[in-house]
């Protein structure tokens, strides 16, 4: 487990010529807590990648299908302790005034030309994995330049969390009406309390195509960065800990000093100071930013 790194676990029984369930029944003779751990990381997959509309006797029959060999009661149990019970009666009819949260939205992320900062943001959720405790974390991005404009940790799955990342980015950012707010399909992003947060803003909700995650490929970047140059490299020893330690790497690195090669090799914060100033015609011509207007079609 120690050499796993962002390889998943399908990956490296491929490459050590092992099968999935064999590798389990190993494991588990091994370490019962590796193997807990193990488990739980597997249940939090299947989780986000359904956005949380799997019960546990559903995600009991995917783990089977991955080769886990697992009761459907320690499925819940796990389930309940990580906040992971899907809910579908969690998304309450918003109040009058506020978008519905049973109307379709289309991806109007893909259909813009950026010229500038506050046009498109995107957003998402991750899991990190404490050595004792799996936790959560939200983001926004401003598309054009990359930059993380919020951001919140939470041990929860619920609203609550990208709600306050949203709200951090729009007390650090002040964007006018219009800008268009990109998420995935997750019934956080579908939540009344956030569709009435994003109206009562003038922003308008965008996401992706059913079985699309590269229209979310921003956020998804982001996160595998961090991940891997981060977190990975470091030992946290609680939740407090690791939210100091993400706020370090966004504000003081990814955010002001870190090249982005999307952005002609240059941090996302000098990026937007060059853009602004309307140097954006000197910049390189490997940016895969593009510069022209267009109209949403």
């Amino acid at each position: 487990m120690s050499l796993q790194g962002g390889l998943s676990i399908e990956r490296m029984c491929l490459c050590a010529g092992v099968s999935r369930s064999g590798f389990y029944r190993h494991l588990r003779g091994l370490d019962p807590w590796d193997e807990e751990m193990l488990l739980r990381s597997e249940i939090q997959k299947i989780a986000l990648q359904h956005q949380g509309r799997y019960g546990y006797r559903r995600v009991t029959a995917e783990l089977r299908r991955r080769g886990m060999l697992v009761n459907h009661k320690r499925v819940a149990r796990i389930m309940r302790e990580d906040n992971l019970v899907g809910d579908g009666a969690k998304l309450a009819t918003p109040s009058n005034g506020a978008p519905k949260a049973t109307e379709i939205y289309i991806n109007l992320a893909n259909r813009m030309r950026l010229t500038g900062i506050n046009q498109v943001w995107v957003a998402d959720i991750t899991f990190i994995r404490l050595k004792r405790e799996f936790v959560y974390l939200a983001a926004v991005l401003d598309r054009f330049s990359r930059r993380v404009v919020g951001w919140d940790l939470d041990r929860t799955l619920t609203t609550r969390l990208p709600l306050a990342a949203l709200q951090m980015a729009l007390l650090n950012r002040k964007p006018a009406s219009g800008l268009v707010h990109h998420s995935d399909r997750g019934i956080q992003y579908a939540d009344s309390g956030y569709l009435r947060m994003l109206h009562e803003h003038g922003m308008f909700a965008s996401v992706s195509r059913p079985g699309k995650p590269g229209d979310n490929a921003s956020c998804e970047s982001f996160f595998r960065t961090l991940k891997r140059e981060e977190i990975d490299a470091k030992e946290y020893r609680n939740l407090e800990d690791l939210r100091l330690g993400i706020a370090a790497f966004i504000e003081f690195y990814y955010n002001e000093n870190r090249l982005h090669s999307a952005l002609g090799y240059r941090p996302p914060a000098e990026f937007e100071r060059v853009t602004r100033s309307g140097e954006a015609a000197t910049m390189s011509s490997g940016t895969k930013v593009d510069l022209t207007a267009r109209s949403i079609s």
